[in-house]
């Protein structure tokens, strides 16, 4: 899944984007609320992880103008401003959760995968189907009774939006939007070594390649 994360602090921009990379996430970053709103106006994320205390624009205008577009995609709103009203403020502008600084990691991944989740209609925070286990903690997939397999990072990324989007046409174009940051050659045949990769993994069937369409991921099992 790829997130944006638009925060000016230098040093915690960089320590929470390598725990989110690390978490199973490709992250693009901005550090002003103009190129963040550009970016989250234009590029197809997963989720955008806001501060509010932005120079340039003040994030709560980013969020506003993200609304008015009918930009819906999922934000978490970041804050050291903790007051009551603000969070008011910000729920009314159109965020979809709040974590105000210092927060740990641990629960921005949480409430991360579980925003994400809900956007896919799932209620559970684990990822499966009638045969097929994703575990994003540790980043392995199980079949059945066999044995966990690890992924790669790119290989966890590329499963887990199969598996939201269970039953969906997804291009090769589209995968790449989602399985790469901004700043990573995104060569559609190397979508296909991933992709076959994975079939290794889980089976064959559980991947359908459509002709000049893309790929399905399909567990005939449910």
């Amino acid at each position: 899944m790829r997130l944006l994360l638009v925060e000016d602090d230098p040093d915690l921009a960089s320590i929470t984007r390598a725990d989110l990379v690390r978490a199973g996430f490709a992250v693009d970053m901005a550090d002003n609320g103009i190129d963040g709103e550009h970016l989250g106006s234009h590029e197809p994320y997963d989720a955008i992880i806001l501060d509010l205390g932005l120079p340039g624009r003040p994030g709560l205008d980013v969020l506003k103008s993200w609304r008015e577009r009918d930009n819906r995609v999922p934000v978490i709103v970041l804050t050291a401003r903790d007051q009551w009203f603000e969070r008011v403020d910000g729920f009314k502008a159109g965020a979809d959760d709040y974590l105000g600084k210092p927060f740990h990691i641990e629960e921005l991944i949480a409430r991360l995968r579980a925003l994400i989740h809900r956007e896919h209609g799932r209620s559970a925070n684990t990822l499966e189907t009638a045969s097929v286990r994703l575990d994003e903690d540790l980043q392995q997939v199980q079949v059945g009774d066999d044995q966990a397999h690890e992924l790669t990072g790119t290989e966890f990324r590329l499963l887990r939006y199969m598996m939201l989007n269970s039953g969906k046409i997804l291009s090769k174009s589209n995968l790449s939007d989602h399985v790469y940051d901004q700043n990573s050659e995104r060569d559609s045949n190397l979508i296909e070594v991933y992709v076959r990769r994975l079939r290794e993994k889980i089976g064959a069937q559980m991947i359908l390649t459509k002709r000049g369409q893309g790929y399905v991921f399909n567990d005939p099992s449910r």
